[in-house]
């Protein structure tokens, strides 16, 4: 998954995959750092390839998002 993120990132706004596996990791970094920990550990799960099956996945962490905004779990 990391790479088709820096792959869409370069083509999209035109720039050198290097630089936009940089912005890929920047933007990967802050939200790990801001994001509850179960939930960044699923984001670092997905963008290395790796599938987790504690929680439902990324859909599960989605879905406890929703819930904590008041949205439908």
């Amino acid at each position: 998954m990391q790479q088709q993120l820096i792959d869409r990132i370069a083509q999209r706004v035109g720039i050198p995959p290097e630089k936009a596996q940089m912005a890929a990791d920047t933007v990967v970094g802050y939200l790990k750092e801001h994001l509850p920990g179960p939930i960044a550990s699923q984001l670092d799960n997905a963008v290395s390839g790796q599938e987790s099956t504690e929680g439902g996945g990324i859909a599960g962490s989605a879905k406890n998002i929703g819930g904590m905004f008041g949205g439908k779990q």
